[in-house]
């Protein structure tokens, strides 16, 4: 606690009536002495007198309680902290700063981190050392704030323009923890899409940077969606595209890694990862149905419904083997195209159906032969079966029978049936946890159908059994490709409502996209869905497996994550990653992505310590920017005029903030006083006259 006396005036007329008075006075007085009058100096004083006791001057004495500076160190805890000695130093700077600063009185020392993997700031837009600068000294005026120091490696992505840092209103310093002239390589993504139509190929432009190295040979490995890596060679410094192609609609994530230079700080930003949202441009389907039937409509419904779905049907009315005499002149049917179709245009359809279609010499053998390739080399067929598929003019005496999954025996069922999911089929996501599956006992409330063509079959995972438990749906893979097969033609009864119906369009949306590949219903996969931090696992899979998930997190360190089981075939887990970027996942046979965050850190762009980013910043605060390679600079408190830093010095403001706890006020002129000197001295002046 400390007193301070001061002299205030408290005028009881304002001021410009006091000057204007004091004016007054002044020519009267000049004017008296001009001419020698006698008492002028006895008027002047007191006429003075009474213009002081206008201004009413008071003596104030104060209780005044000193407030301390503030200094603020700002440490940088992002993960490029952690490599070499930055850490290391940046701990022994933090000490140092703190026995240091101790020493000055009334000096109030704040230490917070910034960018730490468990902070509210280690986000996607890398290391905001001035945000949490301001968060430090939210509560405290800037005409308390001595100084900021910031431990960093310079790489700092929020820095204030030299105008805005200006305005902070004390000076900021950076010391920096790693070393000069740095090696590191990294890849620099230049342009990439941000989502691409299926089959497409599309471009990612990228350059490897090795600091003043350019033209150096470098090996890039470039892997699709956890496909095979494909293998390249670049040069540093130069710009190389890498085409490629989206296999299917949904996220696809392009992994792109360098090898490895030589020094490098890390390697984690050798890699970098695009993720490409696939979309189809249009989905073209041919449906051929072999004779008009109860449920052709359904198909076209199904299809139609879908204004992304471009459908080419066929409906064979009139077989070439019918002659009733009509002449062709008369007739209006339109001939079928099978060339066209089955040859010139077979690969540009994504889904090819075949619906109760039988053999009646409307296309050739070689067509059939061309089908089965279509599917081998990744097309896609849904074969609807009808009667004839168990007699003499089935589809399954042709070529296709290479890529059908169930091989007629002759014989069909005729009596009532209610579909029933297999065991595979409760596991997998094409019929898993379909509407009514699951009623009490074990029996779906599905309405019965009334024919069902018998098979063997031949390969595939049957997911629906009928009549004495006889395949009913069967979905296979056949090289690149895939195979529905569906083994009635009473679905058409769900759609009336028959028995309380059944999902019929559900059934056809998930088949067909499980033969379009869409992942969702992949029924062996390793999946990650992403919220914040945490990480949602689900694996599916039709064999029971209870082997833990091994995750890889961005900075090569592993984490094991139990599954629990989880209904439809799943086992799901929780895994919270501890800092953004690219973290892989597998389970032993099946491999996952999960991008947390930033796909590509800004914090891992440049790890290379620099004093670049912070100069102009620090400059216009008056600071100075060191490397602590060189030693920690001493530190001085300076006042507030003079420069903050020297030569192997900082400085920091010394303010002498207070805070005022009490107040005394005394006039120096009571009004008695003042009318008693008033009265004297105008009988002074009349007794002077009056002589």
């Amino acid at each position: 606690m400390t007193a301070y006396s001061g002299l205030t005036f408290s005028p009881l007329l304002s001021w410009w009536l006091i000057g204007a008075l004091g004016a007054a006075l002044a020519v009267v007085i000049g004017l008296g002495l001009w001419r020698g009058a006698r008492g002028t100096w006895l008027r002047l004083a007191t006429l003075g007198l009474g213009l002081l006791a206008l201004a009413n001057p008071i003596l104030i004495e104060e209780q005044r309680e000193p407030l301390s500076d503030v200094a603020v160190i700002v440490a940088d805890e992002s993960p490029s902290q952690g490599l070499g000695e930055r850490k290391a130093r940046t701990d022994a700077a933090i000490k140092a700063l703190q026995d240091k600063l101790a020493q000055f009185p009334n000096m109030e020392v704040r230490v917070v981190g910034a960018g730490g993997a468990n902070r509210s700031d280690a986000t996607e837009d890398g290391t905001r050392l001035f945000g949490a600068l301001e968060r430090a000294i939210g509560d405290v005026p800037r005409e308390r704030i001595a100084g900021a120091i910031l431990l960093s490696d310079g790489q700092v992505h929020d820095v204030p323009t030299p105008e805005a840092a200006e305005r902070l209103g004390f000076p900021v310093h950076g010391l920096l923890t790693g070393d000069r002239d740095e090696s590191d390589r990294r890849l620099v993504v230049e342009k990439a899409p941000g989502y691409g139509i299926v089959g497409e190929e599309l471009v990612i432009e990228l350059r490897v940077e090795d600091g003043k190295k350019a033209g150096q040979p470098v090996t890039l490995t470039v892997r699709v969606d956890q496909g095979a890596p494909e293998v390249m060679t670049a040069q540093t410094g130069t710009t190389v595209k890498i085409p490629f192609k989206l296999e299917r609609a949904g996220r696809t994530v392009v992994e792109i890694e360098a090898s490895a230079g030589e020094n490098e700080l890390t390697l984690r930003n050798n890699r970098a990862a695009v993720a490409v949202n696939g979309v189809r441009d249009r989905l073209r389907v041919l449906l051929i149905t072999g004779e008009p039937h109860a449920g052709e409509r359904i198909w076209r419904n199904f299809l139609k419904a879908d204004p992304a779905v471009d459908l080419v049907h066929f409906t064979i009315l009139r077989p070439p083997e019918k002659q009733d005499g009509t002449p062709i002149r008369e007739l209006s049917l339109i001939a079928f195209p099978i060339r066209e179709l089955f040859e010139i245009k077979l690969t540009d359809f994504n889904l090819v159906i075949f619906d109760q279609y039988r053999r009646r010499g409307v296309l050739p053998t070689a067509y059939y032969e061309n089908i089965a390739n279509y599917v081998r080399k990744g097309g896609a067929v849904f074969e609807a079966a009808g009667p004839a598929f168990s007699g003499p003019l089935s589809i399954y005496r042709t070529p296709l029978a290479e890529v059908l999954p169930g091989r007629p025996t002759g014989g069909m069922a005729t009596a009532g049936f209610r579909p029933m999911l297999t065991d595979l089929g409760k596991r997998h996501p094409v019929t898993a946890d379909l509407p009514g599956a699951d009623a009490e006992g074990g029996r779906p409330t599905w309405g019965r159908w009334f024919r069902q063509i018998e098979v063997e079959p031949a390969g595939g995972t049957t997911l629906m059994s009928g009549a004495s438990d006889q395949p009913l749906l069967i979905l296979d893979r056949v090289g690149q490709g895939r195979v529905a097969q569906f083994l009635s033609d009473h679905l058409w009864l769900w759609a009336r409502g028959y028995e309380g119906g059944g999902p019929h369009q559900e059934v056809l949306r998930r088949v067909a996209h499980w033969l379009m590949k869409e992942p969702e219903l992949e029924e062996d996969v390793l999946v990650a869905d992403v919220e914040g931090d945490r990480v949602q696992i689900t694996r599916r899979s039709l064999e029971p497996r209870d082997n833990p998930v091994q995750v890889t997190a961005p900075d090569g360190t592993t984490t094991q994550v139990e599954l629990t089981q989880a209904s439809g075939g799943r086992r799901t887990g929780t895994y919270r990653a501890k800092e953004p970027g690219l973290h892989k996942m597998t389970d032993g046979a099946k491999e996952a992505t999960a991008i947390v965050g930033a796909i590509n850190p800004v914090e891992f762009s440049d790890v290379r310590t620099t004093e670049a980013v912070l100069e102009p910043a620090v400059s216009a605060t008056r600071g100075a920017v060191r490397w602590l390679a060189d030693g920690l600079p001493d530190i001085r408190r300076l006042p507030a005029e003079r420069d903050p830093q020297g030569r192997g010095w900082l400085g920091l403001i010394g303010r002498g903030q207070y805070l005022v706890t009490g107040a005394s006020q005394y006039p120096l002129m009571p009004a008695l006083l003042v009318l008693a000197l008033l009265l004297a001295g105008l009988l002074a002046v009349w007794r002077r006259e009056a002589k």
